[in-house]
């Protein structure tokens, strides 16, 4: 857990502004700053980010938050990795211990005697970043092996590869032998350094404690987190050994099943061309990035999951699978699907590019270049098609029986489907294909779509600004605002009670954290201490409105009005109170009361 003080103290040291735009360059419109959105495709900016308020806000997708969760969404960092980014970045010291300790230990496909290993897994005095230089040291042994290696260089020109893509990608060479990884680290054979490599999976360790390289006559292709740090390996084989590609087991450091190869290096590329290539083999994206198809990645050698895709799907929103057109590429294809089916939302669009067989993407684009290989993006088949198309080849659809087991196969893959108007029409396309009505499909597969959402909304004026809702933009725009707000305006009303409620909760958390009511505090910080509220979604948007303020000498005369709506309120609904008794039964005070505020 991070201290909340310490994470204040560093969004007053990092400017909003500077960090987005090392990411997404910005440009000057009024007292704010815009750009076109990196979350979802535009052509008009509507990308705003506040320097003196230090949060961003998008008009388009509602994009909203602080430079942290910026972080977050855009290189899809954990909160305590975006944290650390920053910190490390105006040089302030993380305040936790990170212990880095896995849940359980895993045993690779490549030993069965791993399990020796469990003593080293569970060493606490290991960190993350112990591991990340290791990894640095084993790439550059890679490298340089790879230099000197004639059998390593003649493989990668036979494939194709120039020099400077293999520099590009940091592709390197183990060479035969058990423990070459002495070479370069002297100390191999001590426990601390076994231990390191251990839990790096660059070294195992069998029954009696013989420890050997992992990785041996391999071409080695470095795999990078979404920070660019080297977390493993993918070795491809050269000789007839087996496995033919050789992945680093799982680690602290590395997830397969959270791991895209080359996204670290094609997340611009993919925002600027609104797709994500998704291919099966290393030397399938890198032999289209080499060709200049920047927005390719690979699985690492498992079926896309849903982490793969949430991760591109923040990126942008189309993915076109591409997958050899055998039975195993199939195979692939359809757990992508299914995988994709829950995360789809109207706008996204996910296709799948089968290659004609025998041709895999790294094959095709070196025999027929780039023009055709996007020429053959652009006839990939939408998911919708590729779901039907795919469960019909599995039953004789002339058949009454037939129709009815394509409905039963259908039913688990549509109830996964929560996007509604892709749901409707997949509903009334089975409907098509197995003969039923619309109806009948649905009472079925036991799903009841939503049609009002599809029913045209009667355009309303837009309601004017209640007074707390301007006095929750005042204390967002300036905190100090908080010691002229009398809190007896605030009880008693039921009306607008979410605004109501939101504005308490800010006035407990300044009553709780007093140094917030700063006129310096930023807006970013006190959205942060309500992370966790009910109320955040409320807040974001009340704070995004205060984007649009032009004439801040106008916002004194706003906050009196709204303190004296308020106090007009409560006068009114005291003397409805007074009237309500009967005159004699008023006492004296409540009579005198009674004339003042008549006179008011």
């Amino acid at each position: 857990m991070i201290p909340q003080p310490f994470i204040h103290e560093l969004l007053n040291r990092v400017d909003i502004v500077d960090t987005i735009d090392r990411h997404v360059p910005l440009k000057k419109a009024g007292a704010n700053f815009v750009a076109c959105c990196p979350f979802h495709s535009e052509k008009t900016p509507s990308f705003t980010v506040s320097q003196p308020k230090q949060f961003y806000h998008c008009f388009g997708c509602g994009a909203h938050g602080n430079v942290i969760s910026f972080l977050m969404e855009y290189s899809g960092l954990s909160f305590v990795d975006a944290v650390n980014d920053l910190a490390s970045y105006v040089g302030m010291q993380l305040p936790i211990q990170q212990t880095d300790m896995p849940s359980s230990s895993v045993v690779p496909d490549d030993s069965a005697n791993y399990f020796a290993n469990d003593h080293y897994i569970s060493n606490p005095e290991i960190s993350s970043q112990d591991l990340l230089n290791v990894m640095q040291v084993a790439t550059r042994f890679y490298r340089e092996q790879l230099k000197i290696s004639e059998k390593a260089v003649a493989y990668l020109k036979m494939r194709g590869l120039s020099g400077k893509t293999a520099a590009r990608f940091a592709i390197g060479y183990a060479p035969t032998g058990w423990q070459n990884l002495e070479l370069v680290f002297s100390d191999y054979r001590s426990e601390k350094t076994r231990n390191l490599l251990v839990q790096a999976g660059l070294v195992v360790v069998g029954n009696e404690a013989k420890q050997y390289d992992r990785f041996r006559n391999r071409i080695m292709f470095p795999i990078l987190n979404q920070k660019g740090q080297i977390i493993g390996f993918g070795g491809r084989v050269l000789d007839d050994e087996e496995p033919k590609y050789l992945n680093s087991p799982e680690t602290i450091l590395f997830e397969k099943g959270r791991e895209l190869y080359n996204f670290f290096s094609a997340r611009r590329a993919i925002r600027e061309a609104d797709c994500a290539l998704v291919v099966e083999g290393y030397m399938d994206a890198i032999s289209l990035s080499q060709h200049g198809i920047d927005y390719v990645v690979a699985s690492l050698g498992t079926a896309t999951t849903s982490f793969h895709l949430q991760k591109l799907l923040r990126q942008t929103d189309q993915i076109i699978f591409c997958f050899d057109g055998d039975k195993a590429g199939r195979k692939a294809a359809w757990r992508a699907l299914e995988n994709s089916l829950a995360l789809l939302t109207d706008g996204k669009f996910m296709s799948f590019l089968f290659l004609p067989e025998g041709l895999d993407p790294d094959s095709y684009v070196k025999r027929n270049g780039k023009e055709s290989f996007e020429e053959q993006l652009k006839q990939s088949i939408p998911l919708s098609e590729f779901l039907f198309k795919e469960l019909c080849s599995r039953i004789n659809i002339q058949t009454s029986e037939g129709r009815a087991k394509l409905v039963n196969d259908a039913k688990p893959l549509l109830q996964r489907v929560t996007a509604p108007a892709l749901l409707l029409i997949l509903l009334r396309r089975l409907a098509e294909l197995s003969g039923l009505s619309q109806s009948e499909v649905e009472e079925l597969l036991q799903i009841k779509p939503s049609y009002k959402k599809y029913t045209v909304k009667k355009i309303l004026r837009k309601q004017p600004v209640t007074p707390y809702r301007w006095l929750i933009m005042m204390l967002l725009h300036n905190p100090s605002y908080i010691n002229r707000i009398d809190r007896s305006l605030l009880s008693g009303e039921k009306e607008n009670s979410e605004e109501i409620s939101a504005l308490e909760t800010l006035i407990e958390l300044f009553d709780k954290y007093p140094h917030l009511t700063n006129s310096e505090t930023q807006v970013s910080t006190i959205v942060v201490y309500l992370q966790d509220s009910s109320h955040r979604t409320l807040l974001e948007n009340i704070e995004s409105e205060t984007l649009k303020w032009n004439d801040i000498n106008a916002l004194e005369k706003e906050f009196l009005g709204a303190l004296e709506i308020l106090q007009q309120a409560q006068r009114k609904k005291r003397i409805t109170e007074l009237y309500s008794k009967s005159l004699n039964m008023l006492t004296d005070d409540e009579k005198r009361e009674l004339q003042q505020l008549a006179m008011r």
